[in-house]
C-alpha cells in the first residue's frame, strides 16, 4: 500500500522522519513517499485530502476534522519561544499603523498573531524571502517561522514580539502549537495505528540517535551551522513531540478555543487524536 507522508523541508521534520526515510525503522510493507513542501502549500493540499498522512499548521487543522485526525505525535510547541514578528533596527516598535509579512493566511503564526493584534495588517509572501522584504522595506515588518527565528539577529533585524512568550504570559506557560502530523480518516483504523506507530518510533529513534538524526537534518537547515541546526531541532522536536501529553493536548484545545471565542474560526473545534 502506497502512502504518501508530506511535510516542510526543514531539518526539524526532516528529523522527525530520519529513521524512515532511511530504512531505520522498517516501513512494514508499506510503500512510503516523502513528499516535502512549504507549510502552507502543505495546508492547502490537506483540503483536498491529497496526502495519506501530512504536516499541517494547527489554524489549519480546524477546517480538517471531517477528513483528518490528529497522530498522538509529532507535534512542533515553542516552549516561551515561537513566531517572531521582525523589524529593522531603526524599524517600528509596535505593530501600529504598519503591514506585516506573513507566511500563509493558514499557518498558526497567522492565527496567533491574529489573537495578538486581531487588526493587523498583512500581506503573504513566501516565509523564505519576508527576511530580504523587511531589509528592502517593502514591508515594515515580517512574522518568522523556522530557522528565522534563530538568525534574524545576526541578520541586523530586532524584535517587535515573540508570539511564543506573549503566549506563555497569556496562558500560564503553556506552549503555543503550531503544527502537528495528520492521517486521512479514510485509510481506516488498522492501517491509522500501524502508520502510527512507524511514525512515533521514527521520533523515538531520532532522539535516541541524535546525532546521526541531526547530521541528516542539517541538508534542511537552510544555512544554519551544525550548533544551531541542533538547537533548532531542540526546540521543536522533544518530548512533546513524542506524545502530546495532557499538557500538550490542553494547549491546542485552548489555542482553538480562544480563536474561536475571537471570531477568527467558523466553529469550535472538535479535537481528536487517533489511539
Amino acid at each position: 500500500m502506497k502512502i504518501r507522508i508530506a511535510h516542510s523541508p526543514d531539518s526539524d521534520d526532516a528529523f522527525m522522519f530520519y529513521a524512515l526515510a532511511s530504512g531505520k525503522v522498517p516501513s512494514n510493507g508499506f510503500d512510503l513517499e516523502h513528499v516535502l513542501a512549504d507549510i502552507e502549500t502543505l495546508n492547502r493540499a490537506a483540503f483536498d485530502g491529497k496526502y495519506e498522512v501530512t504536516a499541517v499548521s494547527f489554524h489549519a487543522y480546524a477546517h480538517l476534522t471531517d477528513r483528518y485526525i490528529l497522530l498522538p505525535h509529532g507535534a512542533s510547541m515553542g516552549e516561551r519561544y515561537g513566531p517572531v514578528v521582525v523589524a529593522k533596527t531603526d524599524g517600528p516598535t509596535s505593530l501600529k499603523g504598519i503591514r506585516v509579512a506573513i507566511p500563509g493566511e493558514l499557518t498558526t503564526a497567522f492565527l496567533a498573531l491574529r489573537l495578538y493584534d486581531p487588526d493587523v495588517e498583512y500581506v503573504v509572501m513566501p516565509f523564505d524571502r519576508i527576511q530580504e522584504r523587511v531589509h528592502s522595506g517593502e514591508v515594515a515588518a515580517g512574522l518568522l517561522i523556522h530557522e528565522g527565528q534563530l538568525t534574524y539577529e545576526d541578520e541586523g533585524l530586532r524584535k517587535i514580539v515573540d508570539l511564543g512568550e506573549w503566549w506563555a504570559e497569556r496562558t500560564g506557560g503553556l506552549p503555543l502549537p503550531l503544527g502537528g502530523n495528520v492521517i486521512r480518516r479514510d485509510l481506516g483504523a488498522a492501517t491509522i495505528g500501524t502508520l502510527s506507530r512507524l511514525l512515533h518510533e521514527s521520533i523515538a529513534y531520532g532522539l535516541d540517535h541524535r546525532q546521526e538524526a541531526v547530521d541528516y537534518s542539517m541538508q534542511f537547515g537552510r544555512g544554519l551551522d551544525r550548533e544551531r541546526t541542533d538547537r533548532f531541532v531542540g526546540m521543536y522536536v522533544n518530548t512533546l513531540t513524542l506524545d502530546y501529553g495532557e499538557r500538550g493536548r490542553t494547549a491546542v484545545h485552548r489555542l482553538l478555543d480562544d480563536a474561536r471565542a475571537a471570531g477568527l474560526l467558523p466553529k469550535r473545534v472538535q479535537v481528536e487524536f487517533a489511539a
